[in-house]
């Protein structure tokens, strides 16, 4: 019962949320606010985890090609799909649900301890919608650039690293990268990451919005929040997969 409680106390909470703003000069605001908090300011932990992995995947992959039969290309061919089907979308968003998710939700426990929410509400303010309608509006359009850029600054690191370990050609890597190359694959990767913004934001806004208690609280459901975001987030990886690639 405490499952169904929650999931609907948490669509109750959406459903809030996604009222009309009764300020929209004071929601743009804040929403550029947070495109810059939750997506430009994780684009270095984007890029440099981005660039380390293509490196990897290249050089791991190449070290595993021991059939003469198997073209150098293989190794660009791998290291494209791997980055554009599985690391960029599901595994930034990963990494994001932990770096974001927590911060939105100890940001929301912390108000909602020190009755700031309490405070807006008295005013008269739907404070749901106030406080995260414009978090997961940002994600939703930020996250796809991060996503793209993840995809690029991965296949030059692998296209890098294996130039520098002597383990494949520009030529050769640049090859396998264009080879058989299919546009769905990233329209693919793009509606993954769409939903999965969509839960990280939410999910982790619901357990800060509702953090009931004092310090410890705040910092028990930022841990909520990123358990509950990636165990949500693999679960969906898995049935979008299914429904789209299968």
């Amino acid at each position: 019962m405490s499952l169904f409680h929650t999931l609907g106390h948490y669509f109750l909470f959406i459903a809030q949320v996604f009222s009309k703003p009764q300020q929209w000069k004071r929601f743009w605001r804040q929403f550029i606010f947070e495109v810059n908090s939750l997506g430009i300011n994780s684009l270095p932990i984007v890029g440099i985890i981005s660039m380390f992995v293509g490196a990897a995947l290249t050089i791991q992959t190449a070290f595993n090609i021991d059939s003469p039969f198997i073209p150098l290309y293989a190794v660009g061919l791998a290291t494209r799909d791997s980055i554009i089907l599985e690391f960029s979308p599901t595994i930034i968003s990963l990494i994001l649900a932990g770096k974001v998710g927590s911060s939105i939700a100890s940001e929301l426990g912390t108000m909602r301890v020190t009755e700031q929410i309490d405070a807006l509400e008295i005013m008269g303010v739907n404070s749901s919608s106030f406080l995260v309608l414009p978090k997961i509006i940002a994600a939703l359009f930020i996250n796809p650039f991060l996503v793209i850029i993840s995809m690029a600054i991965g296949m030059a690191g692998g296209w890098f690293f294996g130039l520098l370990a002597g383990v494949i050609t520009t030529t050769e890597f640049v090859y396998g990268v264009k080879y058989a190359f299919q546009p769905f694959y990233i329209t693919y990767a793009l509606l993954k990451t769409v939903v999965f913004a969509f839960l990280i934001t939410s999910i982790s806004a619901y357990f800060g919005y509702y953090t009931a208690g004092g310090a410890l609280e705040v910092g028990a459901s930022s841990t909520k929040a990123v358990v509950y975001s990636s165990i949500f987030l693999l679960l969906t990886n898995f049935l979008l997969t299914q429904m789209l690639l299968s």
